[in-house]
């Protein structure tokens, strides 16, 4: 199965594994699967320690460093991603999981998010 990170997925793969939920922590254990991080989660990253978010105070390069170093494949941004958004209703008003929705359904790939509000988008949205 093909399977996306969301954002506090990652950093907490990354840097806090003790704060995986035990089904993601399980999946990555696993590796049966193929895991990748969306370079919309990078952008977050660097959006949110710029403005100082509590939650974000991690370096967006170290990130993407750690990501790859970890085995995870990068998932672009494409526009066609984009446009996919427009056709999301509005459940979630976060830019970044919307885009993050947007690129699961357009992959196809499972997303695994925190997030339950992110379930309303797709059966592809698995919240651990």
């Amino acid at each position: 199965m093909r399977v996306s990170l969301d954002t506090h997925i990652l950093l907490w793969a990354l840097g806090q594994p003790d704060k995986l939920p035990r089904v993601a922590r399980a999946m990555l254990e696993a590796g049966s699967d193929e895991f990748f991080f969306s370079a919309a989660s990078i952008w977050e990253v660097a959006i949110k320690a710029q403005a100082r978010r509590i939650d974000f105070q991690v370096s967006p390069l170290e990130i993407l460093i750690a990501a790859r170093n970890s085995g995870l494949a990068e998932m672009p941004m494409r526009a066609d991603h984009a446009a996919r958004v427009h056709q999301l209703r509005l459940h979630h008003k976060d830019p970044f999981d919307r885009i993050l929705v947007a690129q699961a359904i357009g992959e196809p790939v499972r997303l695994l998010t925190v997030d339950t509000v992110l379930a309303r988008y797709s059966e592809l949205v698995q919240v651990v």
